[in-house]
């Protein structure tokens, strides 16, 4: 069997309405995608990593830590459809979307999935997931997920699933991990569904795929490290990164 190639792909884009210019946020003395990048590279068995972007200065950003940039459009409305039109110019047959706010990633999550998509041909895409306390699965800014028995996406939200009807103690709630891989025929299938009501009610373009009836594979891991959405999420990634430097330089 013919092992199809795995790329990750970094979509980066200079205007966050919540952090303008994310992606060259400071951390520890070097631009955020470029910590992005020093993750995805520790990750075995990719054939590229790239960051895709429109803005020239993370393009440069990039460059200057030797890293390989692709330009695309400015008007797309969200990272996979950046991805898409990167993928045009890349040989892979599987595609890792890391985001660009993720300076702490765990390379072990990207080989997990690469690992996952490359075992099973019938896969089409695959996400990540984490348990998470019943506190923090009432924030909407903590996407969850609900998962059927062979552990496919059954629902994504950022409200509280399940709803608990009585208080039982056996309950989960699992915290979607915003990394994905899919195969370059469900991107390409992606491109062509409509915006659903589903996904523009809850603002989560996964929900494109389940409505379109591409099944999502979510794999659950113990935990994962936060992103950064605002400058104080910006501030703890700081701080875990520097107590995560210190214990390296021990000796």
């Amino acid at each position: 069997m013919n092992v199809p190639r795995v790329v990750i792909v970094i979509p980066a884009r200079y205007g966050s309405t919540r952090l303008p210019g994310k992606p060259l946020a400071d951390i520890g003395g070097r631009p955020m995608i470029v910590r992005v990048l020093e993750r995805a590279r520790l990750a075995r068995g990719m054939a590229r990593v790239v960051v895709a972007t429109d803005d020239a200065r993370i393009a440069a950003a990039v460059a200057e830590a030797g890293g390989e940039a692709v330009m695309t459009g400015s008007s797309h409305a969200s990272g996979t459809l950046r991805i898409i039109e990167a993928m045009e110019s890349i040989d892979a047959g599987i595609c890792i979307n890391l985001q660009g706010d993720e300076p702490l990633a765990d390379p072990a999550h990207l080989e997990l999935l690469a690992r996952t998509m490359t075992g099973d041909p019938g896969i089409p895409v695959a996400t990540l997931c984490c348990p998470m306390s019943r506190e923090e699965a009432l924030s909407p800014h903590a996407v969850k997920v609900v998962l059927s028995e062979k552990g496919n996406a059954l629902y994504f939200s950022r409200s509280p699933i399940p709803h608990v009807a009585a208080d039982d103690a056996a309950t989960v709630f699992f915290r979607h991990i915003g990394m994905y891989a899919y195969t370059r025929q469900a991107l390409l299938r992606f491109r062509e569904l409509p915006t659903g009501m589903l996904e523009r009610a809850e603002r989560l373009e996964q929900l494109r795929f389940l409505s379109g009836g591409i099944p999502i594979r979510v794999l659950t891991v113990r935990d994962a490290p936060p992103g950064v959405d605002t400058p104080s999420c910006l501030e703890r990634v700081r701080a875990l990164w520097r107590a995560a430097q210190e214990r390296e330089d021990r000796p």
